[in-house]
């Protein structure tokens, strides 16, 4: 029984070491300051999650959990505006509004996400999709590219790093 244990937490600090060294090893720009700006006027409306519903994101089933890796940081609720899901990428209208709890227990806004589909964009290209100045990464499991941007929180691993260490779920 401890042979397996250990087997176990081995397998789970390495995954978790892969997954920092890959973050680490993107080549991330310098953010456009004035384009992240823009976003935040234009997803301002959203802080909460009532305004982003109100606007056609919500909960989607098999997604509705909040995402988090632990050792390494957490992402949130994901409230998706599933007809924005196609090829095109407009920064002023992300796919997903990213919410996390802080101390106080409310969801706040703390990032905004471009996602594509995989499968549809693969079809006509053969480099992901940029936005923000940004190539968008594929996430196999769910077969789409993302990006996140944390405008509204901070995230002290970068502002498009995927996970954030300041977020947990509950």
């Amino acid at each position: 029984m401890k042979a397996k244990l250990f087997l176990i937490l081995s397998l789970t600090a390495l995954a978790s070491l892969l997954l920092v060294t890959a973050a680490g090893a993107k080549s991330i720009k310098q953010p456009d300051k004035s384009a992240l700006a823009r976003v935040r006027r234009a997803t301002a409306g959203f802080k909460q999650p009532s305004g982003a519903m109100a606007a056609g994101y919500g909960l989607v089933p098999g997604l509705d959990a909040c995402f988090d890796n632990p050792g390494v940081g957490g992402m949130g609720y994901h409230y998706i505006n599933t007809d924005l899901l196609d090829t095109k990428l407009n920064p002023l209208t992300p796919e997903a509004m990213v919410y996390s709890s802080p101390p106080e227990g409310r969801l706040k806004l703390g990032a905004v996400e471009y996602i594509v589909p995989a499968a549809l964009w693969d079809q006509d290209h053969s480099e992901p999709p940029m936005v923000l100045g940004q190539h968008l990464h594929l996430n196999p499991a769910l077969g789409v590219y993302i990006l996140h941007a944390w405008i509204w929180r901070y995230n002290p691993s970068g502002i498009f790093q995927d996970w954030n260490p300041m977020v947990s779920c509950p």
